[in-house]
């Protein structure tokens, strides 16, 4: 099975409609469509990351991430580091002093 058609499958399989997709992701509906006929290879990066996070993919083989997986767990820790190094010390500062105290929220404990 190609990248295009695991794609496919799995928006068919999760949001019923390529088109909704679509939509839902900001993705011009014809670019979506071409990609998944002709492949993906042309595709933006960025627009294939996407894709592969709305529907929870491994966007280096395509295969599922189960919540909690080692890879999942790596993809979402490099997008909260990517935002956390782009704040200034009191910034960094007041993100740290919010996670402690919504870690300490039964609410919001794992």
């Amino acid at each position: 099975m190609t990248k295009a058609e695991i794609l496919k499958k799995e928006i068919l399989n999760q949001y019923k409609s390529v088109r909704r997709f679509a939509i839902d992701l900001g993705i011009p509906y014809s670019t979506l469509v071409t990609a998944l006929e002709r492949g993906i290879e042309g595709m933006a990066y960025g627009t294939v990351i996407r894709m592969c996070e709305a529907l929870n993919l491994n966007p280096v083989d395509f295969t599922p991430l189960d919540k909690g997986s080692a890879m999942s767990n790596r993809i979402i820790e490099s997008k909260v580091m990517q935002q956390y190094i782009k704040l200034n010390k009191p910034g960094r500062r007041k993100i740290m002093e919010m996670m402690s105290d919504f870690s300490s929220l039964e609410k919001y404990q794992a």
